[in-house]
């Protein structure tokens, strides 16, 4: 029991310093170690990221700091809050139509491969990119929604999507993209968990597994919170791509195997 809490500290706590929310850690080891079965394993990554995001965004707004964009933040998480809805039903249509639980686990897991794969390569190549400066509101609710959508279907409660889109789109720099992107995972891991509970599709889960997970999302929120201010930007950025590179490497790993078996 103790190495849900141990993975859920340590991917809380790295992705509050990288603004991945964890999820994009916490499904792929949790995938990996085989404890859970698929839906669940997703239903307890959205939970953990949950907690920690409610934590840092929490702390974030009561100290008064200003990297959250409330302008361009509030339609993004507005966005993604429904494109989590979406993303729900995409995964249980998924799991319907797939003959195996492994057939939706090397799903999500080639797609999260490739997914980061494509945020990896951007973010070694991004000062060569030219990036834009998108401010209305309707075209960061339809960012947003996609953003959402994607990160509720792979489970993975936002990650690295978001850091990619919000340098290309939004021209932010690494901490205040980390700070923005915990911003809109709180609103769209929340209404996720809401349809997740209201439409009856909770999965099978153990109550002391959730709550050790739920733990170690705050203490991990706590921790990467106060290594976030003390970090450069620049260490925080060599951190994500250092990271980009195990979860490729995990993920490929996961959707062989899912398929094998």
């Amino acid at each position: 029991m103790l190495i849900f809490f141990l993975v859920a500290l340590g991917a809380s706590a790295v992705g509050a310093v990288c603004g991945i929310g964890g999820g994009v850690i916490i499904k792929p080891v949790l995938d990996l170690l085989h404890l859970e079965a698929v839906s669940t394993i997703s239903f307890l990554s959205g939970c953990t990221v949950l907690a920690m995001s409610c934590y840092s965004v929490g702390k974030s707004l009561l100290a008064g700091e200003k990297r959250v964009s409330l302008d361009v933040g509030t339609p993004l998480a507005a966005g993604a809050a429904a494109g989590g809805l979406l993303g729900n039903q995409l995964f249980a249509l998924a799991r319907e139509l797939s003959d195996t639980p492994g057939r939706v686990g090397a799903v999500q897991a080639a797609c999260l491969a490739a997914v980061t794969v494509g945020t990896l390569l951007y973010t070694l190549n991004k000062a060569r990119i030219p990036t834009h400066q998108v401010r209305g509101k309707g075209a960061c609710a339809l960012i947003g929604l996609a953003l959402g959508c994607m990160s509720s279907f792979l489970g993975i409660g936002g990650g690295p999507i978001n850091l990619v889109v919000l340098y290309f789109f939004f021209s932010m720099d690494t901490k205040t993209a980390a700070a923005n992107s915990l911003y809109i995972i709180f609103f769209s891991q929340l209404c996720s968990l809401l349809a997740t509970i209201l439409t009856g599709a909770v999965p099978e889960f153990r109550w002391p597994v959730l709550a050790l997970m739920a733990a170690g999302g705050l203490c991990g929120g706590v921790l990467g919170r106060k290594l976030n201010r003390r970090m450069k930007g620049e260490a925080v950025e060599r951190l994500f791509i250092a990271l980009m590179a195990v979860i490729i490497c995990v993920s490929l790993f996961n959707a062989w195997r899912y398929s094998a078996g």
